[in-house]
């Protein structure tokens, strides 16, 4: 592993013409500390601008998240609904700044997993490595889900859902199987404005309609919307409404590997301001207004909750962007596993036929386990907020908390100011909190999809059911 990084030049590693495949003729142009050699005929991994990057950033955080947010202010209320998205905006702001330090500071730094192996040795780096490929791999398959469900709404349930569900995973592997994020980070962009005038589409939706949508809860009758002010939701209900709001921020572990792959990686704090200010102010429009004219007949995912037809104009607006969440969240776990089996090789930089296996193999593997998981647990609302109990507030609070008490730990003596005093109780109070939620918010998560089960309109794994109908 490289202990040192050299600057690149974006002209000197722009994308070239060569078509030479013989690798040992291609003439190394610049040295990275994690690809190591870029080569004129191998891919270009440090390509993504900081427009591209706070493209990317959005697109790992707007999209499933938001889907599911009016929900829990369903569950919350509207004021503590509010209130929760700022607190958890901040926090995971802050988390986001600290990935750029950390980065920064240690360029040879990749993935969440090798800062794991800096802070607790080869322990770390496994538990930290499996947790960051678990998390994109669950909401990769919350992504196959949401696109079932978008296919299923659209053709008024033609064919079986198993096969949307096949479609969807084989519509990301392939696109997932471009090398480099500088090459998809136009999807992103593609993505994200797909999603957020979807969702603007329901939110004006429910705004004219000025009601709950009429449907067979309602008995087919208009009724008013029955929003509160202030929920009164059960533990296990209020802890799982927060692990869905950290969901729908959990991009932060990913932010170190899109960072990796950025021209310049001192633009990353100007990138993620950008993006968390667009996310924070999507999420609260959003949220608010479909859940004040929907209250508790929201749909989940959001989209359908402005009626049958606007139901299909927004689910036809979405499919873009929600194929591209898809599509990122294999690309992510699977580039990571990618660049640990064939780090200090020359094989990660050049196309040769041990690079395209490995690389296809890892695309193919986690789209195959992100199918299984959406078809195991076909339960939208339950399954994002299992994954951001489980993995996204562990790799988005604790693990952002060492990596910040870790440098910290590295100051002398006689640097350790208040201002490092209070950095320090930060970083504990984020761990200790970390904790508390994912213990509890999965404890709430599974209640949930047992619940889910028990109910007679439960969905059931691996079913040809319509599951666009709530």
């Amino acid at each position: 592993m490289s202990k040192e990084k050299v600057e690149l030049d974006p002209e000197a590693i722009a994308p070239t013409q060569s078509t030479n495949d013989q690798v040992l003729a291609e003439k190394p142009i610049a040295h990275d500390a994690v690809f190591g050699e870029i080569t004129e005929g191998g891919p270009n991994y440090r390509n993504v601008g900081w427009l591209g990057t706070a493209a990317l950033m959005m697109k790992t955080q707007i999209g499933l998240g938001v889907l599911s947010l009016p929900e829990v202010f369903s569950s919350v209320g509207l004021v503590p609904g509010i209130i929760l998205i700022l607190v958890i905006a901040g926090i995971t702001t802050w988390s986001d700044w600290m990935v750029g330090v950390f980065k920064r500071r240690h360029p040879h730094v990749y993935g969440v997993d090798d800062a794991g192996r800096m802070m607790f040795g080869r322990i770390g780096y496994e538990i930290f490595g499996a947790c960051f490929c678990l998390l994109f791999t669950f909401i990769c398959g919350s992504g196959i889900l949401s696109i079932s469900i978008s296919l299923n709404a659209l053709s008024s349930h033609a064919i079986c859902t198993a096969i949307f569900m096949v479609i969807a995973a084989i519509i990301a592997f392939i696109f997932a199987s471009i090398e480099t994020l500088g090459r998809i980070s136009w999807l992103a962009w593609v993505g994200s404005a797909s999603i957020i005038v979807s969702i603007f589409v329901v939110t004006i939706g429910v705004g004219v309609q000025g009601h709950p949508p009429v449907t067979a809860a309602t008995d087919g009758k208009v009724v008013e919307s029955d929003y509160k002010i202030v929920g009164e939701p059960s533990f296990a209900s209020a802890i799982s409404s927060v692990s869905t709001i950290i969901f729908a921020y959990c991009g932060t572990p990913a932010f170190l590997n899109i960072a990796s792959e950025m021209r310049d990686p001192r633009d990353f704090t100007k990138s993620l301001f950008v993006c968390q200010s667009i996310v924070t102010i999507v999420y609260i429009v959003v949220g608010t207004v479909v859940y004040y004219y929907c209250g508790s007949h929201v749909a989940s995912p959001a989209l359908g909750s402005a009626g049958p037809v606007v139901k299909k104009v927004a689910y036809g607006i979405a499919l873009p962007g929600l194929i591209v969440s898809a599509v990122i969240f294999v690309h992510l776990p699977a580039k990571h596993i990618f660049v640990r089996i064939l780090r200090n090789s020359r094989h990660l930089s050049s196309h040769t036929t041990i690079h395209w296996v490995t690389w296809l193999g890892c695309t193919f593997t986690v789209a195959l386990v992100a199918y299984i998981i959406a078809s195991g647990i076909p339960v939208f609302s339950s399954l994002i907020s299992l994954v951001g109990a489980l993995f996204g507030t562990f790799l988005t609070f604790q693990a952002i908390g060492c990596m910040a008490l870790y440098d910290d730990s590295k100051v002398s003596k006689t640097e350790r100011t208040s201002k490092w005093k209070a950095s320090v109780g930060w970083g504990v109070f984020v761990v200790v909190i970390g904790t508390f939620l994912t213990v509890a918010g999965t404890y709430g998560s599974i209640v949930d999809i047992i619940d889910s089960y028990n109910q007679s309109g439960g969905s059931a794994a691996w079913t040809c059911a319509d599951n666009s109908s709530s």
